[in-house]
């Protein structure tokens, strides 16, 4: 076999142990050290190490030239370089910060007094409940980017609440479950840093150009509520005086101020000092950490225990996040060696595709991969793969790392893989199905896809941001 069949052969046998359930992030190093064993193999260097201590070395001493021998191979040097590199990059350093940030806020019990003053706020509004809990969602994601956390902490609190409103639950379950993905779109994304470290792409700039597509996302799901609840009064009936009580103004307004505030405020210092230059994202990300342990005194939540749990989920978290950049680095770096990169770049080339063809191509396929896989493997591993073709098609990296961000809120919504849903489910009534989750999710999709289509049609919603703060 030629060196770029083996290439292949590494990465078709990587997709085959991915469907078996091996653990990705080791399966990758796995992969990466035995094909790059025999990628960069030297005989005459492993037998120079053999002989290093003369032809007279027997026993125990041969034994230990046989091993010195055996690891005189490129490959872990490789390794361990990698290694380095990714504990030393200062762009994940906000990884654990973000992640400690959300976990503590997480637990602070901040969300249900949230969801409680939207819920009255709303309380006019078609679709109200609906409206609290999406908008809730949204800001709960912004804080914490935790897809899992966001949808089982507002399956706990707001499904019942839907439910005894007589909400349908399939409606019901598709807010929760498509708000909670909105964390990995809209700064401070932990997943615009991981491809902000894949791709060399200036994390700031991109956290700017993120925003405004979010928003347009988020703007996109209300109006689906709004609207579906105008037209079919049923999935979302008006709340009575006993499900959502009246409040005066004034203490509204105080409401308001106690839960809403402050989490707003968190999330704007945090943004805005990105934003606006005045740190950068670790610093803003450890403001962001000191600022939900003050939330969570403020809110009399912080406990000894509750301090544990959220450092040993930050380093859980953050520990796959590392290993997998390893394991992905050493694979794609051997994948390269043998030109396995080179054969795609020429296969794709040679399809002589249009700029909006190849995205489109590139789009389904992430869209496909999303199925099987978890957001940080497809921007780790498989979105690599795309990044050298980007500049053959006149592609700006910034516009394409935006696109596979909103692409990667269906890899949480689309059956038969759908985690968000399977996170719903789990914490779900009995009454409330599978199927009706997924049924539920369905328009949410129609909504990424039109937010995805407008990008495209209009891209300064992309650019817009970037070029005001930083030209």
């Amino acid at each position: 076999m030629t060196d770029p069949q083996v290439a292949l052969l590494m990465l078709g046998l990587f997709i085959v142990f991915v469907f078996l359930g091996f653990p990705i992030a080791f399966t990758l190093m796995a992969m990466g050290i035995g094909f790059g064993y025999y990628a960069y193999y030297d005989e005459g260097r492993m037998w120079r190490a053999f002989n290093r201590l003369g032809e007279e070395a027997g026993g125990w001493e041969s034994f230990t030239l046989w091993i010195q021998g055996f690891f005189n191979n490129r490959i872990f040097d490789l390794f361990i370089n990698q290694t380095y590199t990714v504990m030393s990059n200062e762009v994940l350093t906000a990884v654990p910060l973000f992640l400690f940030m959300g976990y503590i806020v997480e637990r602070a019990n901040i969300v249900d007094k949230l969801f409680g003053t939207l819920n009255i706020a709303a309380k006019n509004v078609p679709g109200s409940m609906g409206v609290a809990a999406l908008m809730t969602c949204a800001l709960f994601a912004t804080a914490t980017g935790i897809v899992g956390a966001v949808v089982t902490l507002m399956g706990l609190l707001a499904l019942p609440q839907m439910l005894k409103a007589r909400y349908s639950p399939s409606f019901a379950s598709g807010i929760i479950c498509a708000g909670g993905t909105l964390g990995i779109l809209i700064p401070p994304s932990i997943m615009l840093i991981v491809y902000a470290a894949a791709s060399g792409v200036s994390i700031v700039r991109l956290y700017a150009a993120a925003l405004l597509p979010g928003l347009t996302l988020v703007g996109l799901y209300l109006v689906y509520v709004i609207g579906r609840s105008i037209l079919q009064p049923s999935v979302a009936p008006k709340p009575s005086a006993d499900e959502v009580p009246d409040v005066p103004f004034w203490r509204l307004f105080g409401m308001i101020v106690t839960s809403f505030v402050p989490l707003a405020f968190l999330i704007l210092a945090v943004l805005g000092s990105i934003l606006f230059g005045l740190a950068t994202p670790t610093e803003a990300a450890s403001i962001g950490a000191l600022g939900g342990i003050f939330l969570a005194f403020i809110y009399r939540a912080m406990t000894w225990q509750r301090m544990r749990e959220s450092v040993y989920l930050t380093v859980r978290t953050t520990a796959m996040v590392c290993w997998l950049f390893v394991g992905s680095y050493t694979f794609s770096a051997v994948f390269s060696y043998l030109g396995g990169e080179h054969v795609i770049s020429e296969f794709v080339q040679s399809l002589s595709l249009e700029p909006w063809q190849f995205l489109i191509l590139a789009q389904l396929i992430i869209f496909l991969l999303g199925w099987p896989l978890e957001w940080s493997e497809i921007i780790i591993i498989f979105v690599p793969i795309f990044l050298p073709l980007l500049a053959f098609f006149g592609i700006d990296p910034l516009f394409f790392g935006v696109l596979v961000a909103l692409n990667l809120q269906t890899s949480f919504l689309t059956p038969p893989m759908a985690m968000s849903a399977y996170y719903l489910k789990g914490i779900a009534p009995p009454e409330v199905q599978l199927t009706m989750i997924f049924r539920g999710v369905m328009p949410f999709l129609v909504c990424v896809i039109i937010s995805m289509v407008l990008m495209y049609l209009y891209p300064q919603i992309v650019y817009y941001l970037p070029t005001l703060f930083y030209g």
